[in-house]
């Protein structure tokens, strides 16, 4: 019930909240109608992922806590996110996941989120962020070629099959996300781990197979020639990879 009643609250602009604890191996998603969050405790057990929405730009947290395999997914968005916490304890394979979203056939590929990351005193093993890119769509498969007429036993034509499509060119990659990260001067650099590759890039459409000749069917002495078949159509070309992001660091 208290549960509700916190998230129940967070639908201000800004809201502030006592804590939000997300169980072990669940989902837990913020509502999607506060820009600015403010949270004295937040924690995230062991393989759970608390999910920030798109129309969240800020989110200051007193303490963190991220279990073992723990994630803090960020839903891509064109305005930046930034997010300040005072002290934060990272478990092992923890991250903040800010990569972009997959092209489809409707929409292209998202690019990572840009993000800053600011933690003024930080107790983990690895920091880890992924901002990539999100992959391009692959290109729509060219149409197969219809089949021939039959020609008569006797009399009459067959007609040639008719040509392959062509397959349709693989999407562009989205960019990778810049990330700023504001650090303890004391962090170890070896222990910072982003990632900000481009999307890879989408796959071409295969070719349309050619349809067959006409042939006649259920002659017993005659029969007419058969049609010539089709033309296979031509693979489309292969998207471009998204750009790599850029990540800039700050000591504190």
């Amino acid at each position: 019930m208290r549960k509700w009643l916190l998230l129940a609250a967070m639908f201000s602009p800004l809201a502030l909240a006592d804590a939000i604890s997300v169980a072990a191996h669940s989902v837990l998603r913020l509502p999607n109608k506060s820009s600015v969050v403010h949270l004295q405790r937040l924690e995230v057990a062991d393989s759970a992922t608390l999910l920030l929405p798109a129309s969240l730009v800020e989110l200051k947290v007193d303490e963190l806590q991220l279990g073992r395999e723990a994630r803090i997914a960020i839903v891509p968005a064109d305005a930046p996110l930034k997010i300040e916490v005072l002290r934060a304890s990272l478990g092992a394979g923890s991250e903040f996941a800010a990569h972009g979203a997959p092209g489809t056939y409707e929409k292209p590929a998202r690019p990572g989120r840009n993000i800053e990351l600011k933690v003024l005193a930080l107790d983990a093993t690895q920091l880890a962020v992924d901002a990539r890119g999100g992959a391009g769509a692959p290109g729509y498969v060219g149409l197969d070629g219809a089949n021939g007429k039959a020609g008569g036993c006797t009399w009459g034509q067959a007609s040639r099959g008719a040509n392959g499509d062509n397959g349709g060119n693989g999407h562009d990659g989205a960019a990778g996300g810049q990330v700023r990260l504001v650090l303890p001067s004391n962090y170890p650099d070896e222990q910072i781990k982003v990632r900000l590759e481009g999307g890879a890039p989408g796959v071409p459409g295969a070719a349309g197979k050619p349809g067959a000749g006409g042939a006649s069917k259920g002659c017993l002495v005659y029969r007419t020639d058969a049609g010539p078949a089709g033309r296979p159509g031509a693979a489309g070309q292969p998207g471009l990879a998204g750009s790599a992001g850029e990540l800039t660091v700050q000591r504190l």
